[in-house]
């Protein structure tokens, strides 16, 4: 049975990096954050040079459109004007040609754009992918301790909806910026070549804007973030709740909990009202200033036909380079408001992959020695454990302890006294703070996780049922195995019945967390999975404590069989199940109190024998 001291997590090294959840890296003044993403982005040089190309060639095209239009209206609408007999000979071909060079200049600008389209599209699906798969492939290595201290919705909110934003930051802001800087920055030299006093006025207006875009594009950032935030917690909210679905229904707390999501959902949407109320403000601020004083330009140029200083061609190519420029710029705050949300989306991503685990393999790890016919030895050289939380409380207190090959050993004592430490130990979950544990001689941290871990089966209390058929989940327990491997061991753990009577057999679907079978049907999964992998040292976390009288007496009996060949360690509260063990280990307050078999316990007189004689008092009176 679960023991109480695993509640908390610990390790022999400095202190796992804070969970995000608890622990925010300091807000960053500016979209610098975004550079975290460019080693997701250096593998694909080849990709940003085409969407490069294709831009350049779109900006190119869509800048040449005004003066196509300004030689239109000088040459061909301005002298048809003034030489009305011209109208049949020089004007017409004129504008014919004219109307030509735009047609060609829309095409091309339309395979460019599609081309662009199509390529920072690709790259935003692709680098959004790579993000997830080394996000995820980062969590999944972390240590207990990390999920002990992060809510599993934060951690998939951060792997979907910030993933999100910054596929849209990489498959179309980063586009968007590029293009209308290429064309704000032409634009703007066309402009001076147009009109180099209009385009000074218009320049120094639109200086003046500068200002209140940056102070409300901080604010919309620091916004976003708390936005994201906000939503993740009511995400996680969600998932611990609908995990606990048949606890809050037994407890009638349905209006609860929906009351509570509801509070955090709303939470989450005032939070997202300032933002766009923010964000919206910023773009009112930005156009208004902007067409003010393109306007102003435009009236100044108008005055300017009027006296002849300039030609109707001329305001009229000013007019749609101010357009482009001015339309460069609103896209320019819509793009940067979007890129404070990916700044805020990254910087949450980047704090995930900056979490150490505490327990990592050594840089040059050991092999353990050649599997021994008859399993693995263990050994507790003076461990001492302590959880951080209770500092001045051992969960284990030098702790020796020698566990010969083939030897079947039993842990039992209160509630607390420190069992399934153990097995956290054992399988390297965490480390002691002193002494050491040995498997085959050799000092686990010395070995590589994969190579520890794959010596050791383990059948938990809690036995966990993955979303798929049977087979599979038995399969997890060795993912090479054959079909009449994974049917075999169904068999020693007394399930192949119980399967062979699902409606599909052993392509039955379990349903998440197995919620179609009940308790002792899944812990004999969980016992076919671990004799699967056939460890040379077998974990039993009170393996049968969810069967019924006639599935223990059947699953006891394929694991005494099971038991044979390997090192075996078991947890039990129900002594019945540890009566014929080699040896029974008695623990208390993180010490081992006694030692020996079941009769030599009893006859002591001490802890084991009040334990057995409250378990058998029933029993014996029966009898």
């Amino acid at each position: 049975m679960t023991n109480s001291t695993t509640a908390s997590p610990v390790n022999s090294k400095p202190a796992q990096t804070p969970a995000p959840s608890t622990a925010r890296v300091a807000e960053k003044g500016s979209i610098a954050t975004l550079r975290g993403l460019l080693p997701f982005l250096a593998p694909y040089k080849r990709q940003f040079f085409m969407a490069g190309l294709a831009l350049l060639v779109a900006a190119a095209a869509t800048l040449a459109i005004p003066a196509a239009f300004k030689q239109m209206i000088d040459l061909g609408f301005g002298s048809a004007a003034s030489v009305p007999g011209a109208v049949g000979d020089k004007s017409i071909k004129h504008v014919d040609l004219v109307f030509l060079a735009l047609f060609g200049l829309a095409t091309v600008l339309a395979l460019a754009t599609a081309a662009r389209f199509y390529t920072v599209s690709w790259l935003g699906e692709r680098v959004t992918t790579d993000i997830r798969d080394a996000v995820y492939s980062h969590v999944v290595k972390q240590s207990p301790e990390f999920f002990e201290t992060t809510q599993t919705g934060e951690v998939l909110s951060r792997i979907t909806t910030d993933t999100t934003l910054i596929q849209a930051v990489v498959g179309t802001s980063i586009s968007m910026a590029l293009r209308n800087s290429l064309l704000f920055i032409g634009g703007l030299v066309m402009l001076f070549v147009t009109s180099p006093k209009l385009s000074a006025i218009i320049i120094g207006l639109l200086v003046l804007t500068v200002l209140p875009i940056i102070i409300f594009g901080r604010r919309v950032r620091k916004l976003s973030r708390d936005s994201q935030d906000r939503v993740a917690d009511a995400s996680a909210m969600a998932g611990e709740i609908l995990n606990a679905m048949p606890t809050v229904q037994a407890f009638t707390h349905e209006k609860i909990e929906a009351n509570r999501f509801s509070a955090s959902v709303e939470g989450a949407f005032q939070t997202a009202m300032r933002r766009i109320r923010a964000r919206a403000m910023l773009t009112m601020i930005a156009i208004v200033l902007v067409f003010g004083a393109i306007v102003f330009v435009l009236w100044l140029g108008a005055h300017a036909v009027i006296n002849g200083e300039m030609t109707g061609g001329d305001l009229g190519q000013f007019i749609l380079y101010a357009s482009i420029v001015a339309g460069a710029i609103g896209a320019l705050s819509e793009v940067m408001g979007e890129a404070q949300r990916a700044a805020g989306a990254t910087e949450r991503l980047l704090e995930l992959m900056a979490v150490k685990s505490a327990i990592e393999a050594p840089a040059k790890p050991l092999a353990l020695p050649p599997r021994a016919a008859n399993g693995a030895s263990l050994s507790l050289d003076n461990v001492t454990f302590l959880y951080p939380s209770r500092p001045e409380s051992a969960a284990l207190s030098n702790l020796t302890l020698d566990i010969k090959p083939g030897e079947t050993v039993a842990v039992v004592g209160p509630s607390g006294a420190g069992k399934t430490t153990l097995f956290q130990l054992f399988l390297r979950f965490y480390d002691p703070q002193h002494g050491a544990i040995l498997l085959d001689g050799v000092d686990i941290r010395q070995l590589d996780l994969h190579t520890l871990r794959g010596a050791i089966g383990i059948v938990p209390q809690d036995t966990v049922i993955f979303s798929a058929n049977a087979m599979e989940n038995i399969r997890y327990g060795r993912a090479d195995a054959t079909d009449a491997e994974v049917i075999a061991a169904a068999r020693m753990a007394a399930a192949h019945e119980f399967i062979e009577r699902l409606p599909t057999g052993y392509q039955s679907f379990l349903g998440e967390r197995g919620v179609r079978l009940s308790g002792g049907q899944r812990q004999r999964i969980a016992i076919a999975r671990a004799l699967l992998k056939n460890p040379p040292l077998l974990l039993l976390d009170e393996a049968t404590s969810a069967l019924d009288a006639e599935s223990e007496r059947l699953v006891q009996s394929a694991l005494e069989a099971a038991m044979v060949g390997r090192t075996t360690v078991i947890i039990a509260h129900r002594l019945a199940t540890v009566q014929r063990a080699d040896r029974i280990i008695v623990m208390e307050d993180g010490k081992i109190v006694e030692t020996g078999t079941h009769a030599s316990l009893v006859a002591l007189g001490g802890i084991y024998a009040n334990l057995a004689a409250l378990q058998f008092h029933t029993g014996i009176a029966s009898h």
